[in-house]
């Protein structure tokens, strides 16, 4: 059993798409020790095709808020991970002890086609950001069980 959850906050330009997503794996995933958050540089909603393509895969986003990044919310996250190229260049100084990761993510809200081709993006990108979870998540509990401090 953990000491306490571990806070990671995944930042995007908008917080609607990418990050969302993060958010929703990282607490289906790893609830029992890990607390997700999302934010964005601005706040533009959350994408519909997004909570859709979640809720296709099981996982609900539905009740996630869209949010502008603050400052306590990075004072209280462990770690940061940008999902976007402009979320890692604007991304605001981060508190001492604070790490960051950066993601180089597509956003699939770019996306033209056909709505079956668009949705197809939608799915890969929620695909590859599980992938990215799942290998976070496993790196980040072998180095809390190296760490008889991390645990109880």
């Amino acid at each position: 059993m953990y000491k306490r959850k571990v806070k990671i906050l995944f930042l995007c330009t908008g917080n609607s798409c990418r990050s969302q997503m993060a958010e929703g794996w990282a607490n289906h995933l790893g609830s029992e020790w890990l607390e997700a958050t999302s934010a964005g540089i601005e706040a533009h909603g959350k994408n519909p095709r997004a909570i859709a393509v979640m809720r296709e895969a099981g996982v609900d986003i539905s009740h996630q808020e869209s949010t502008r990044v603050t400052p306590p919310m990075l004072a209280q996250a462990d770690l940061v991970v940008t999902v976007c190229g402009h979320a890692d260049e604007h991304c605001p100084a981060l508190p001492p002890g604070v790490r960051k990761k950066h993601w180089p993510l597509e956003d699939p809200a770019k996306a033209t086609g056909t709505e079956e081709q668009i949705m197809a993006k939608f799915r890969a990108t929620r695909d590859e950001i599980k992938s990215r979870v799942e290998g976070l998540i496993g790196g980040l509990k072998m180095m809390a069980r190296s760490d008889p401090h991390e645990r109880t």
